[in-house]
C-alpha cells in the first residue's frame, strides 16, 4: 500500500511538471509568434516557475490521492495566464498584440466556469482545488489591472491589489478572518471585474466609455468589499477567531487574490468554498 501511495504522489507531482513544460512551449510559441523581448521572456518563465514551486509544494502538504480532472482544468488555465502575463510585460517593451492577448484572457474567463462544474459533476471538489482556482483568478485579475493601468491610469491597481490588502488588513484585524455568508451579489462582482477589465485592455471602445467601464469595476468592488467589511465589523468584532477561521478571509469576490503559498495554512478556512467549487 505504501508503494501504491508514493507511486500516486509522484504521478501528482509529473502533472505539475508537465504543466510547467506546456507553459514553457507556449512561451516559445508566443516568442517565435511576435518575437517576444527579455522582459516577457523572464516574467514568463518566473510564473512558471513560481507556480510549479507553490503548487508542488501544496500537493506535497495535502498529499492527494490524484491531481483530479478539475484541477487539471485550473492548470490549463495557469499557463494560459502565464501567456497573458508575459505579454503584458512584453507591452512595456513594444506594441502589444491586443488580439493574441484578448484572445488568450478570454478563453481564461470562460474556463473559470469550466473547473467548477467538473469538480462537482466527478465528486473531486476540494479545497486545495477551490484555492488553486481562486488564485488562478486573483493572478489574472492583478496582471489585466497593470495593462489597463498603461492606458487609464495606475489608479485601476485598486482593482488588483484590494483583495491582498483585505488579506494583509486581516492579519492586524483578525475578526476580518471571519466566513461570510453566501451572496450571489458578491459573486456576480467578482465575475465582473476580469470582464470588465477585458473590454478595456481591447481598446475597441472610446476613452471614455473604457474608463467609465473600468470605474464600473470598481465602484461595484469597493461596495462589495465596503458591504462585507460592515458585516463582518458587526458580527465577528471584538470575538476571538476559531482557529479553523483565523487563518484567511474567505471572500467570494475576493476570490481574485492571495498567495498561493499559504494553502495549508489556511486549508480549514476553505471547507465551504469546496462545496462551492
Amino acid at each position: 500500500m505504501a508503494l501504491n501511495n508514493t507511486y500516486e504522489a509522484r504521478l501528482v507531482q509529473q502533472e505539475t511538471a508537465v504543466g510547467a513544460g506546456v507553459q514553457i512551449l507556449l512561451l516559445a510559441l508566443l516568442g517565435s509568434a511576435i518575437g517576444m523581448g527579455p522582459a516577457g521572456w523572464l516574467t514568463g518563465l518566473a510564473f512558471a516557475i513560481a507556480t510549479w514551486a507553490v503548487l508542488s509544494r501544496a500537493l506535497h502538504r495535502t498529499r492527494p490521492r490524484s491531481f483530479g480532472p478539475a484541477n487539471r482544468v485550473t492548470l490549463g488555465r495557469a499557463i494560459l495566464v502565464g501567456g497573458v502575463t508575459a505579454l503584458v510585460a512584453d507591452s512595456f517593451e513594444s506594441s502589444p498584440p491586443v488580439t493574441l492577448l484578448v484572445g488568450l484572457t478570454a478563453v481564461a474567463l470562460i474556463l473559470d466556469g469550466v473547473d467548477g462544474k467538473v469538480a462537482r459533476k466527478t465528486g473531486t471538489s476540494t479545497a486545495l482545488g477551490a484555492r488553486f482556482d481562486m488564485e488562478v483568478d486573483a493572478f489574472l485579475i492583478l496582471v489585466l489591472s497593470v495593462y489597463v493601468s498603461t492606458q487609464l491610469g495606475p489608479w485601476v491597481l485598486l482593482i488588483g491589489g484590494m483583495r491582498y490588502a483585505f488579506v494583509a488588513a486581516a492579519r492586524v484585524a483578525p475578526w476580518l478572518n471571519a466566513p461570510l455568508p453566501h451572496s450571489m451579489a458578491r459573486k456576480t462582482v467578482a465575475a465582473m471585474q476580469g470582464i470588465c477589465l477585458l473590454v478595456a485592455g481591447a481598446d475597441l471602445l472610446p476613452y471614455a466609455a473604457n474608463l467609465g467601464v473600468v470605474l464600473l469595476a470598481l465602484g461595484s468592488l469597493l461596495w462589495s468589499f465596503g458591504r462585507d467589511v460592515v458585516w463582518l465589523w458587526r458580527n465577528g468584532h471584538g470575538r476571538v477567531a476559531a482557529p479553523a477561521e483565523a487563518a484567511a478571509p474567505v471572500r467570494a469576490d475576493a476570490e481574485a487574490q492571495v498567495p498561493l503559498a499559504e494553502e495549508i495554512e489556511v486549508e480549514l478556512g476553505l471547507r465551504e468554498l469546496a462545496t462551492v467549487r
